[in-house]
């Protein structure tokens, strides 16, 4: 009788946690894209390998860049982002809330997918039709050439 319980309670010790990260790394808090320059992209960790990087995110010449810093499980993954580095792009993620240890990655938001963001202004939009290349803004007369017009 007491073998029979001290088994069934290292299953249930065994089998909840188990479920516990197999359904934490099966589901997503949240999904999105961060476009920017990707600077830093390095495989880190003592006994768990995994790959560590770091996305420059600037929203406008001059202005205060953000950082956003991520975590990239598949090899093939890691590789184009290698191939990448220096260019602009968009990184699909998905942000993973619970995981009870950093051997699966230092931060929150595993990268799945990498995109050039040139690559991705060829991509035909909703309605079949490829995205125009930004306009020239439109040339303001200054305030000296108004006020000496007629």
């Amino acid at each position: 009788m007491t073998i029979k319980r001290i088994f069934i309670a290292l299953l249930i010790l065994i089998v909840l946690p188990t479920l516990y990260v197999m359904g934490a790394l099966k589901w997503s808090y949240s999904s999105g894209e961060r476009a920017g320059w990707v600077q830093k992209l390095s495989k880190k960790g003592w006994v768990c390998k995994t790959w560590e990087g770091e996305q420059v995110l600037v929203t406008q010449p001059g202005a205060l860049s953000e950082k956003f810093l991520f975590t990239v499980h598949d090899e093939a993954v890691a590789e184009q982002i290698n191939r990448l580095m220096g260019q602009r792009v968009s990184l699909h993620y998905e942000e993973k809330v619970g995981l009870p240890t950093s051997c699966f990655g230092d931060t929150r938001y595993f990268v799945t997918k990498v995109v050039s963001v040139e690559d991705a202004a060829m991509l035909p939009g909703p309605a079949g039709h490829v995205a125009p290349a930004p306009a020239a803004a439109a040339s303001v007369p200054s305030a000296a050439s108004a006020a000496s017009a007629p």
